[in-house]
């Protein structure tokens, strides 16, 4: 697809209408810690660490300004859990940048499937450098979070990060009481690509028997199970209970 690094950096910048002062903030931004170590090369690790705290102050800076200063501490805290989703951040730099286009990887590292934190990882990454590179959140703004921040509260309602505050609710306003949930877990594969599958859920302070079928999707971790199978439990309760 590209001739070669400079092509890709190039059209990457045109991308983003940005022209970086120090081009290296970019190449590190975009390169995985993986192919770093392989090649001997900075990666993104750090620039992704200032880039979460940027992306969180203009985020909830803005919020705070569409409010006028009152904004509910619900919204913050919402805000900062699907910041820190890697789902929701992967969307965007797929959906809104096309980041998988340009990023170092190594050649078993796969950005549709097993690997999309990469996505996640990058973007902030990008955000961390434009901040270094120009000293301006402005910046960072303008070429970043104002292009998905008026759809910013459609693109983070379906995220699976919310399933189990979801189920709890339903649950709540149903019995007036807090629901525990135990699940149980289930891994396979070689120990450096662990699939995890949750299973057998239950609902323990309340009389209700979930079918023994209830299981989530094989994914790459715990969290990422628990969450799918969280939805898997609430439509079955919305279509067969309630």
């Amino acid at each position: 697809m590209f001739k070669n690094k400079k092509e890709k950096l190039k059209e990457f910048q045109q991308l983003i209408k940005y022209e970086f002062i120090n081009e290296e903030l970019l190449v590190q931004a975009l390169t995985t810690p993986l192919f770093g170590n392989e090649n001997n090369a900075p990666h993104y690790d750090i620039l992704e660490t200032l880039g979460d705290a940027v992306i969180k102050t203009i985020l909830i800076s803005k919020k705070i300004k569409d409010t006028k200063g009152e904004i509910n501490p619900e919204i913050i805290t919402k805000t900062k859990q699907a910041i820190e989703n890697n789902e929701s951040l992967a969307k965007i730099a797929e959906a809104y940048f096309h980041f998988e286009k340009y990023i170092f990887k190594a050649k078993n590292q796969d950005l549709k499937i097993k690997d999309k934190k990469i996505l996640a990882d990058v973007l902030e990454a990008v955000c961390g450098a434009l901040y270094l590179d120009s000293n301006n959140l402005n910046t960072v703004d303008d070429i970043i979070i104002s292009k998905f921040y008026d759809n910013w509260d459609s693109l983070i309602e379906d995220s699976t990060i919310f399933n189990k505050n979801k189920l709890l609710e339903y649950l709540q306003q149903t019995y007036r009481i807090t629901p525990e949930i135990e699940l149980q877990y289930e891994s396979s594969g070689p120990d450096n690509d662990l699939l995890w599958v949750a299973k057998n859920p239950k609902i323990l302070n309340i009389n209700i028997d979930l079918p023994f079928s209830l299981k989530s999707m094989a994914s790459k971790s715990k969290k990422e199970a628990e969450k799918d199978l969280y939805k898997k439990i609430l439509d079955y309760l919305k279509e067969n209970i309630f």
